[in-house]
Parts: structure tokens; sequence; C-alpha cells
């Protein structure tokens, strides 16, 4: 079932973006903060409630929308997204988001350039940008596996809402996903009493792993790790019988990525789990995407006066597609049964902005701080700020033989 943000909840938009800590994080280092276009924390505040509506936990929707960054003491970087791995660049016809965040990212980028970059891709990149078409982009950047995008405004339509909510306590779910996207779901689904086994591939750990380790903490703490191995035929046995087990299975791959693992979302649909899909551009595309690259590339940039964009937060992508998962994972159809929520970041994106653009607002100067003009008058900029994390995350695997030998699945 396509899933985007579902209606347009009532408020003062801006007000919103005041209190969340993104406008803290959008503009230029030496320039005013700026107020992102669209509701996207007015969404992110209604998602929340809907939320606690289902299952009693309660937090503050648009909070977590800059809560990383709290953690990481980022800043507003204009061109360069907070977190430092993307980067909006002028193409031949307009502007690109392109991510180079992963190891392999500036051989690949190299590929796209057809030059040799070394550790620094940047000046071959943007070279090439300026010579090609977003829509050349697009296609090489699928070819390659490469995490980039034409920035292209575009609105998506309501999605059909939340089905009935459902019980979480002790409820089973398996996550494969990693980052923070799905990860978010997945802690918002422990906090509400389901039990979360996280799952990863010894090849590939989750790269967050290698980020900030107290976000890690917050997101992970009381979630037990497996680690199975799908190359081999008793890894993939196990890896299918803990799916066979979940009540929700929480993956952000591709098809095609599933089927490698021997994974069939639609048969597990069929008898009964639900299957949370968390992708950037949704289950039927083959491109790959990171928050801050998708929420450029649909859209949501700030414009400084000259009409160059600006990113708007800290990979807000994530934290929307995460929040939009976790609304629709507390729910079922009624009677019980199964259920497929494809998310595509893109899409959760896409529905919280207008269409038509109008320049970016700036805040104003108070003291030693900055406020934003509402409709009700002048709302502080607030910082991102944090939660604490509420125990531990596991090392990688430890919980591997308890966890299979607790549900009847023979250890590899």
């Amino acid at each position: 079932m396509p899933t985007q943000v579902s209606g347009l909840p009532a408020g003062d938009a801006r007000a919103a973006w005041a209190a969340s800590g993104v406008v803290a994080l959008t503009g230029r280092p030496d320039g005013p903060p700026l107020v992102p276009p669209g509701r996207g924390a007015l969404i992110a505040r209604s998602l929340a409630e809907r939320f606690a509506a289902h299952t009693g936990v309660r937090v503050d929707g648009a909070r977590l929308l800059s809560e990383r960054a709290a953690f990481l003491g980022l800043g507003r970087r204009g061109e360069v997204s907070a977190g430092g791995a993307c980067r909006l660049l002028p193409t031949a016809d307009g502007w690109a988001a392109v991510s180079c965040a992963r190891p392999d990212d500036p051989a690949l980028l190299g590929a796209l350039a057809c030059a040799e970059v070394g550790d620094d891709p940047w000046p071959a990149v943007s070279a090439w940008l300026r010579e090609h078409t977003g829509a050349e982009l697009a296609e090489r950047a699928e070819l390659l596996g490469i995490a980039a995008g034409p920035v292209a405004p575009r609105t998506a339509p309501s999605p059909p809402e939340p089905l009935e909510p459902r019980p979480l306590e002790r409820a089973l779910v398996v996550d494969f996903s990693a980052l923070w996207a799905g990860p978010l779901c997945a802690h918002l689904l422990g906090m509400a009493g389901a039990r979360i086994v996280k799952v990863e591939i010894p090849s590939r750990p989750d790269g967050a792993r290698r980020g900030d380790p107290g976000f890690y903490r917050l997101l992970h703490a009381g979630h037990r790790s497996v680690v199975l191995d799908p190359g081999t035929r008793e890894g993939r046995r196990a890896l299918a019988a803990l799916v066979d087990r979940a009540d929700i299975v929480i993956e952000a791959s591709r098809p095609r990525a599933l089927r490698r693992f021997g994974l069939d979302a639609e048969a597990a649909v069929a008898a009964g789990t639900t299957w949370v899909s968390i992708t950037a551009y949704g289950r039927a595309q083959d491109r790959i995407g990171f928050g801050d690259d998708v929420a450029a590339a649909t859209g949501l940039v700030c414009r400084d006066p000259a009409g160059t964009p600006l990113f708007c937060g800290d990979a807000i992508a994530d934290p929307l597609a995460g929040l939009t998962a976790a609304a629709l994972a507390s729910t079922a159809p009624p009677g019980g049964g199964g259920v497929l929520w494809d998310v595509a970041m893109s899409d959760v994106v896409a529905s919280t902005l207008e269409s038509g653009a109008s320049p970016s607002p700036s805040a104003v100067r108070d003291g030693g701080g900055w406020t934003v003009e509402t409709g009700d008058g002048p709302v502080p900029v607030a910082l991102p700020a944090r939660r604490e994390p509420t125990g531990e995350a596991a090392a990688m695997g430890a919980d591997t033989a308890l966890v299979l030998r607790e549900l009847g699945i023979p250890v590899p």
C-alpha cells in the first residue's frame, strides 16, 4: 500500500518550524536562519499525536526532526548538508543534490564524472554536472547506485488513512533497517511495548554504529541484536524463520535485495504480517537515496535572494519517514490480517509541500537569539534538543543465539 504523509493539520506552519529546531539548521552559516517551505513540522507533530492516540506513547514529533543534530552538534551550512555528506550543486539546467556518505561513494562519483577523483570527488563532480542536465544525472545515478537527483519540486496526494489501532505490547518486531528512518520507527514501537530484534548481516552492519554513540543508544536501547549470514543456507533459513515469527517486519531494502536473502514480503503479508518497507523512492523504483538528497531533490529546500537552493534541517526525510512508518505500523486491518506499507521517503516529503514556490522567510535577530514572525506574533527559534537514551544498545550480534533459541529457531 503506497503511502505518504496524511492530510494537512491545522496550525501555523512557521510557528511549528520555529519550535522544531529545524530553522536553526537552515540557511547559510554566516546568515540568518531560514524557515523551510511546507508544513513538515506540523505534520510531524500530527503523526506523533496519532501514534500517541494508538499507543499512549507521547513524543514531540516536530522536535524529533532535529534530534540527531543535537547529538552531533550540527549547524546550518547552506549548500552543504548539516551532516556534511551531501551538496547542492548547479547542473546544466538547474540544481542537484548529491550525497557522498558511504566508503565506496568517492569511486562511484568518479565513475559518474569519468575521472580519477581520489578521496575528493567534488571538483570533478561539480565540473561534470555543469555540463549535464538533471535528467542525465538521474539516469546515471540510478545505473551506478549513487544517491543523487535533480532538485525538482513536486507535491503528492494524501494517502489512505491508517487502519485500526493494534496492540503492540509484546509484539515481535524484526528490524532489518539501518541509519535513522527505520530505527526510529522501531524505537517508537519499542516504547509502546513491542519486542525489537535488530538484524544485521556480517558484511553490512548498520552504518549508524560508526556515528554518534549517544544517538545510536537512543534509538536502540533495549533492542536485541542478531547477526545472520544470508550467504549460507543455514543463515537464510534462520532469516526466513525470524520473519515467519514476526508480527511486524521493518526493512529498507530494494525488493531484489530481499529476494537474494530469500525473503518474500508478499508471502509474509499473506500470512498475516505487517510489513513496513522504507525506501528512498518506493519499492517499484530501483533508486537509492538518503535523507538529505531525497528531501532536497523532492523540493524541500530554501532559497537565498539569488535563488540558490539551501538545505533544510538535517536529513529531514529520515525522521519524517520514520514517524510515518510508526503511525502506520501501529495499525492493522479491521479483524486482523497482514498489510504492506510502502513508505517512500520522497512521497512523505512531497506530501508536506504545497504547489508553487515562495521566498524563504528569514528569522530576525532578538537579543542573543532569533525569532520568526507568525500570524500570532514572533516565535523564538528553538535550538535542536536531545532526549536521553534510556539504556545501552546491544553489541552487534550479542543476542543471536539467545533470540533464536527462544523462538525455536536452529542456531546456524
